[in-house]
């Protein structure tokens, strides 16, 4: 989506819904700066807007805006948050909803039991159905995102449940698609992960015994924790004063189906999900593209970040020397302000730049995590065009996107696939290489030692494990509100 006017520009690359943390601690503390810095360590789930609730004995402290970590926590925000002993955290990049600041995360909701704080990673395929039966029970909409019905159904079902996570676990037999929460009640922290397990949730404990959540192990890491285990698909664990307690009841009713693209592309390359490191997995991709699509070639280099990894596996396969082909600015996000269309197409020249002493005259190999529409790879294979390269042979680490995405990630069309339109031959002469090759779909759930049946791999062609929506895309609570 581009747009005109000083707003965020984005890259025509894929993303992920976004990133959620939480804490119980054991005694009053300085909490929000713990969520400060886990939230830095997932910033990579999301650059659209950051949400920070304190829970100081039932007391509600929040602070949430458009933004980056950076930008939208400055010292004397975090400060007024005050001490706590829970803590709830989100990073957001809108897949349901738009970027508005009425959809930023974490939901706090007032009802007869107290108050509810909802960090919500993933994307509902039936949220359409339970809006439309909330409203028609008399809930009140306040954003335009799935997250709040996944609240409200919460908060619906507390009025027949004797806790919190009774009325978790009965919320469950009416969401359908992926999503792991992170919620805090006036005095218990909980955690949850859908029955697929299409996003990663992991549990740490702080050195002093407190127990952490976080979509990521590096955010365990960036607050001093120790990753104790992921979640299971399908988990509730409860934390409270009286200790830590797990619901497995909604485990194995269906087969975990893991988003593959976790370890493609999403996940830090340090973070560990269900006990692989991503770096290995990148890695390993790049080792089964040099064995599937060999060429002669004198350099291999990566597009930063996601693609560095890969490389080096194809390198390190094909025994061809790997390079640093680009110089990241790493002071631009994955979003950038742009006011003109002819400033928004350069816009890839400001991220990264070609290191021309490394490919001038060199037959280079090109790696790269996807291709979505074919805009974005093109202008950085003009760049190492015009930096002198000699040949580019490209190599993607994923299989082709051929289909949408309902569960997190924002392809929510089919139609502006370029896969879907052209072969692969004509992929390669619409954006510039001499040669294009995939990793293929046997491979691409072979990264892992998880076993390959336990992916989705939807966007991939691979079949969708749930019912989907017939309206799918990422607007859609919007234009509802417009017609209205």
């Amino acid at each position: 989506m581009m747009k005109s006017n000083g707003y965020p520009v984005k890259e025509h690359h894929i993303h992920e819904e976004c990133g959620v943390f939480g804490v119980f601690s054991k005694q009053k503390r300085d909490i929000a700066s713990l969520a400060y810095y886990a939230l830095f360590a997932l910033q990579h789930r999301g650059q659209e807007s950051a949400g920070i609730v304190v829970n100081d004995d039932g007391v509600f402290s929040s602070w949430c805006d458009v933004g980056l970590v950076n930008d939208v926590f400055t010292p004397e925000r975090l400060s007024s948050l005050g001490q706590g002993n829970i803590v709830v955290g989100h990073v957001r990049y809108a897949t349901t909803g738009s970027d508005q600041k009425r959809n930023v995360q974490p939901i706090v909701i007032n009802h007869h039991k107290g108050r509810m704080a909802l960090a919500h990673n993933g994307n509902l395929t039936n949220s359409t159905h339970l809006r439309d039966t909330l409203e028609k029970g008399g809930s009140i909409f306040h954003t335009t995102t799935d997250s709040e019905a996944i609240a409200y159904v919460i908060v619906r079902e507390r009025l027949n449940h004797p806790s919190i996570e009774a009325s978790v676990s009965a919320a469950m037999n009416q969401l359908e698609g992926a999503y792991s929460l992170v919620i805090s009640s006036p005095s218990k922290l909980i955690a949850v992960r859908d029955p697929h397990g299409f996003r990663p949730l992991c549990m740490g404990e702080l050195p002093d015994g407190s127990t952490v959540f976080a979509s990521e192990s590096c955010a365990l890491d960036a607050v001093g924790a120790r990753l104790v285990r992921e979640l299971l698909p399908g988990e509730i664990v409860t934390v409270s004063t009286d200790g830590i307690k797990c619901d497995r009841s909604h485990c194995g009713c269906v087969t975990q189906r893991l988003c593959v693209f976790e370890f493609i592309y999403f996940a830090r390359p340090d973070s560990m999900i269900e006990g692989n490191n991503v770096s290995l997995a990148r890695q390993r991709a790049g080792a089964f593209l040099a064995k599937e699509h060999p060429v002669q070639a004198d350099v291999v280099i990566g597009v930063p970040d996601s693609g560095l990894d890969a490389a080096l596996g194809y390198a390190q396969e094909s025994r061809i020397p790997y390079g640093i082909g680009f110089t990241k600015n790493k002071y631009i996000g994955r979003t950038f302000i742009a006011p003109t269309q002819d400033q928004r197409e350069q816009g890839v020249n400001i991220k990264l730049n070609p290191i021309a002493s490394a490919v001038a005259g060199k037959r280079v190999v090109l790696i790269d995590d996807s291709i979505v529409r074919g805009t974005t790879c093109r202008r950085t294979i003009d760049m190492l065009r015009n930096a002198g390269a000699k040949e580019i042979h490209m190599r993607v680490s994923a299989p082709p996107f051929v289909a949408p995405c309902y569960y997190g990630t924002d392809i929510d069309s089919a139609d502006n696939l370029i896969a879907n339109h052209h072969s692969v031959d004509e992929i390669a002469k619409i954006i510039g290489v001499d040669s294009l090759g995939y990793l293929s779909l046997d491979h691409a759930v072979s990264l892992t030692k998880m076993e390959p049946d336990r992916f989705c791999t939807a966007c991939f062609g691979g079949g969708y494990p749930t019912s989907v929506p017939e309206a799918g895309h990422k607007n859609r609570f919007e234009q509802k509100i417009q017609r209205a």
